[in-house]
């Protein structure tokens, strides 16, 4: 089976190359050009109210030439592909494609004033973007080496004063974590901080062809903005850090990580709003870890671990991405092989999950997945068959409606920026 992170079959043998050769700028117009008249696909159209605004919305790909991680075909993705929402049906329509290679994931600063993104190559790499907050449009101001390969995830700390990435590796720095200061023009900084997790050790992982390193999947915030958490998918924990505001130094927490079950593979996850529960997305086990979060220590203390797939399911299956409604009621990820979304019911006592059901998300290969901020939209990325699959978002019970396909090639990460 061909997992979303088989780094090895599709990467380079060379540190200088990267896993796909940068498609030449001149290609961006007309990318943009071939998706304007297909992004407001065929749509089965919700005349109720919406609670969402209009604003720009920002998609993070996998780049041609190259099969993108988990891919059946070449991608034709030229960057990062710059929408505006439609707050009746969340449809999009294209405003801007900016050339990049690989921004697989992207993140935006709490002034909604400056756009990062990976560069998912080897080496890796992040870059910075100035917005224009009354076209949406990106201007590209600098990129930074990662001293990492296939930098996999990017955060802004709530602060605006650090961007923090999370290297997969392979051949250079697997499983770090990096902390890069923002300079006051929005451009990246020097490096302060990087942070090595530490795992099994050399090809000792209970899966020897995933966990044979560690491997950095993601770095975030908690709400509380107390600690940074770094998603081990190699290591099967989340590492618990400190950030010194005033140095840009990651250290180990008090309680310096959470483990989850040997195999699991954690990929992402979510704090709930109360800021005192959390979700580990198991990448590679199809589960949701469910942990009480103590922000004072950074300590998780297990809950729950719950399924991703239905009991007959008999395929393969890997999960990519974890949402928590900004109602704190309904909790959704995405499988790739059973190419679903799971909802949940959250316990307004104990945030332990139940499931309500699974939605085909119309597509292959559900990569990233994120809901708009009014939580009236939930926009799934179908990697494989390059569209967008936009849902709303059933309120009373957290069920998702079917609502618009938009096509745009090798979607993976969907960010929300201001409004339009």
């Amino acid at each position: 089976m061909a997992t979303s992170e088989n780094r090895k079959q599709d990467s380079q043998s060379s540190i200088g190359l990267t896993r796909r050769e940068f498609l030449p700028m001149l290609g961006a117009t007309t990318a943009l050009a071939a998706i304007a008249p297909q992004a407001l696909g065929a749509a089965s159209v919700d005349s109720k109210p919406s609670g969402a605004q209009a604003r720009f919305v920002y998609v993070g790909t996998y780049t041609a030439p190259g099969v993108p991680p988990g891919g059946t075909h070449p991608s034709t993705a030229v960057g990062i592909y710059v929408f505006k929402l439609n707050p009746s049906d969340g449809g999009l329509t294209p405003v801007q494609v900016v050339p990049a290679s690989n921004p697989s994931y992207l993140a935006l600063d709490p002034t909604l004033s400056h756009l990062y993104s990976v560069n998912e190559n080897a080496p890796g790499g992040l870059s910075a973007y100035a917005l224009n907050p009354s076209t949406g449009m990106l201007t590209f101001i600098n990129s930074m080496a990662a001293s990492g390969d296939f930098t996999t995830h990017i955060s802004v700390h709530p602060s605006g004063q650090y961007v923090f990435v999370a290297n997969y590796g392979q051949l250079s720095a697997p499983g770090s974590f990096q902390a890069f200061r923002i300079n006051a023009n929005g451009s990246i900084g020097a490096m302060t901080s990087l942070f090595q997790s530490v795992g099994y050790g050399t090809n000792a992982g209970p899966n020897p062809a995933r966990q044979e390193t560690t491997h950095g999947h993601q770095i975030i915030t908690d709400l509380t903005s107390s600690h940074v958490c770094a998603v081990d998918l190699g290591a099967d924990k989340v590492n618990t850090l400190n950030l010194n505001l005033g140095t840009g130094a990651l250290t180990t927490a008090t309680v310096p990580f959470a483990p989850v079950a040997s195999g699991s593979g954690p990929r992402h996850m979510a704090f709930h709003p109360d800021k005192v529960h959390a979700y580990v997305l198991d990448e590679m086990a199809s589960s949701v870890t469910v942990f009480n979060y103590d922000a004072v220590r950074g300590a998780f203390i297990w809950v729950q671990t719950i399924s991703t797939l239905p009991d007959d399911f008999t395929g393969t299956n890997t999960t990519a991405e974890i949402r928590v409604h900004p109602s704190g009621k309904f909790l959704y990820n995405t499988n790739r092989g059973h190419n679903s979304v799971t909802m949940y019911s959250i316990d307004e006592d104990t945030a332990e999950l139940e499931v309500i059901g699974w939605v085909s998300t119309r597509g292959e290969w559900p990569r990233g997945m994120n809901l708009d901020p009014s939580g009236t939209f939930l926009y799934v990325g179908n990697q494989n068959t390059d569209t967008i699959a936009v849902f709303r978002v059933q309120l009373s019970n957290g069920k998702l409606k079917f609502s618009t396909i938009v096509n745009t090639p090798t979607p993976v990460d969907i960010e929300f920026g201001p409004l339009a």
